[in-house]
């Protein structure tokens, strides 16, 4: 009989770690509220109280708050600021699956590639649906966005902008939404009434940003269907991130390379051209 090694994880504790189901966590509902309304506070609270010091600057050594709403450095430290809340916000999401550390994150989650949606299927539904974004933007029109405004107010807070779509924002938002809200809403009202809450969570969030172009909310709405959607058929995480990723991740190539690229003539513009300027617009 071969003796256990000390330090070595049980049969027992391999056995339950390998039957870890992503759709039965060991979470409620009330908790994983609790970590949206968190995760809401910190993005408001967070960039405010950063700004606090600019603000008093511009107000007690320059003497002068004109402008202070539209002020570019302003709105880039507001900007920078959200990416310590998204680590924050992961710190939070951790702390809850893995009730302090006492169970695995990833399996805990379904951070893994099912059999039946694998990754070229997941890159291809996200790249279809953003152009289906475009196109949805396009024929509905709208005024620029605050986040429009946001992006054009200074060439490194679009820089910022882009690299925060990318990087940080659909790995905690889906970590939020899709993982420790759906998994409790779906454990307790079923699969198609947590596609339903999760959705109208998702889109309320970005109403703020988006609010005077029915368009991109409309598009934002289509695409938290999806990812939820996806998340629900697949019993998985990865797919809805990776979906998401590739959705902003477009956008921001798309976001960093238009100060660099020729402004075309009204003659050489093309359909194309003119839908991947309202796929910019898209940011989740």
């Amino acid at each position: 009989m071969t003796e256990a090694q000390p330090g070595a994880p049980g049969q027992a504790a391999l056995s339950h770690f390998g039957s870890i189901d992503p759709d039965d966590p060991p979470w409620g509902v009330m908790h994983a509220v609790l970590v949206w309304v968190i995760s809401v506070a910190l993005l408001l609270f967070v960039p405010l109280a950063a700004s606090i010091p600019y603000v008093l600057y511009r107000v007690l050594i320059q003497g002068s708050a004109d402008g202070l709403g539209t002020d570019p450095n302003l709105i880039f430290i507001s900007i920078i600021a959200v990416l310590p809340t998204h680590i924050l916000t992961f710190l939070i999401v951790w702390f809850v699956v893995t009730n302090r550390g006492r169970r695995p994150f990833w399996q805990t989650l379904g951070w893994s590639w099912p059999e039946t949606f694998g990754p070229w299927r997941t890159i291809g539904l996200a790249i279809a649906l953003l152009f289906l974004g475009g196109l949805i933007t396009h024929l509905l029109g709208g005024d620029d966005t605050q986040m429009d405004l946001i992006i054009k107010s200074s060439l490194k807070t679009r820089f910022a902008t882009a690299f925060l779509a990318a990087a940080t924002g659909p790995f905690v938002e889906e970590l939020i939404y899709r993982g420790v809200l759906y998994a409790a809403f779906q454990r307790a009202v079923g699969m198609a009434w947590a596609v339903v809450l999760v959705s109208a969570l998702f889109t309320g969030v970005h109403v703020l940003q988006y609010y005077n172009n029915l368009g991109v909310i409309f598009v934002i709405a289509l695409l938290s269907v999806t990812l939820t959607l996806v998340r629900a058929r697949t019993g998985r995480l990865l797919p809805s991130y990776v979906m998401h990723l590739v959705f902003n991740g477009i956008q921001a190539l798309i976001l960093i390379a238009q100060p660099f690229a020729q402004k075309p003539t009204p003659e050489k513009n093309s359909a194309i051209g003119f839908l991947i300027g309202h796929i910019s617009r898209l940011l989740t």
